[in-house]
């Protein structure tokens, strides 16, 4: 593996963690919409990670093994809505229930803290690999 191979590996975990990071803050800013386009409320999203096809790995032999990581699917969640009664909600249906999001604030924050844990640990991936090339680049003066 060169140094660019690490590289790019590197950038597709900082990129799927940023799209994490971006979803999880989705589902925290609409923990309260009870309206969207496509009606009802708001379904809490989440990333699926997957690796690059083995196929891949088998066409490029400058990979030499890696693969990085790539955004495959974004689940929507299909449970059904939380109901909160609250007559005066200009949503409540006729018994006085809102459809509120199935989202858990608290899931959503672990979740974050997660996404940018890993989002730190790539960053370190790339500064020691930067690190190894200028010590490279020494060497060879």
């Amino acid at each position: 593996m060169d140094f660019l191979t690490s590289f790019k590996v590197t950038a597709s975990g900082l990129a799927a963690q940023r799209l994490r990071m971006n979803i999880i803050s989705e589902n925290v800013a609409n923990a309260q919409t009870t309206r969207t386009p496509e009606g009802g409320p708001y379904k809490r999203r989440d990333p699926v990670f997957m690796s690059r096809p083995f196929q891949d790995y088998l066409t490029r032999e400058e990979s030499a093994g890696a693969t990085g990581v790539a955004v495959d699917r974004i689940n929507v969640d299909s449970r059904p809505a939380r109901m909160q009664y609250d007559p005066s909600h200009p949503d409540a249906n006729a018994d006085g229930y809102v459809a509120m999001p199935n989202i858990d604030v608290m899931t959503e924050m672990v979740n974050m803290m997660s996404a940018s844990r890993s989002y730190e640990a790539n960053v370190s991936v790339l500064n020691a690999s930067k690190q190894m090339a200028l010590k490279a680049l020494e060497i060879g003066r």
